[in-house]
């Protein structure tokens, strides 16, 4: 996230908003910013693959 994409950000608020207001859309933000570079980078389970694993934990 760009200093510029902050600014933006900031300027959807509405003004009578926190600091914290501020640091929890930005968190929110930057975790889906980071799941989104999961997806576009396949660096996921599947749901599929995620059963196999349980399964496979539950069985040892």
């Amino acid at each position: 996230m760009l200093k510029d994409d902050v600014k933006e950000m900031i300027d959807t608020l509405p003004e009578n908003c926190t600091i914290e207001d501020i640091r929890y859309t930005l968190y929110v933000r930057s975790k889906i910013e980071i799941g989104q570079k999961n997806i576009d980078e396949v660096n996921f389970f599947t749901h599929d693959e995620i059963n196999a694993r349980m399964d496979n934990k539950n069985n040892q």
